[in-house]
């Protein structure tokens, strides 16, 4: 099953101009915590995603109240220099959408 089968919500936005940060939601339990346990969202399973040092993954957040993960990573580029591609943060969420989730 992929992750967005699972998630409602997968996203990611600027934190700043030097960050990145993805949010993915879950509207069960049961599906917030199968991700959990699968680690696919862990800090060195996602700079492995993203082709990123595992430096440069600040952050990795589940937060069970609110059915959600963050995480935050460290911009290659800050928001709007030259040569970037995504002023906003809102477009590189797309490798987590066909991410496999385990059984």
């Amino acid at each position: 099953m992929k992750l967005s089968d699972l998630a409602t919500v997968i996203r990611s936005k600027n934190a700043g101009p030097f960050e990145l940060t993805f949010d993915v939601l879950f509207a069960t339990h049961d599906d917030f915590e199968r991700v959990v346990r699968s680690e696919v969202l862990s800090a060195a399973k996602f700079a492995e995603l993203f082709q990123i040092s595992l430096s440069d993954v600040i952050s990795v957040v589940e937060f069970e109240p609110a059915l959600a993960i963050k995480v935050t990573i460290k911009r290659s580029r800050s928001s709007g220099a030259f040569g970037e591609t995504d002023v906003y943060g809102a477009q590189q969420h797309a490798p987590l959408l066909s991410l496999e989730i385990p059984d």
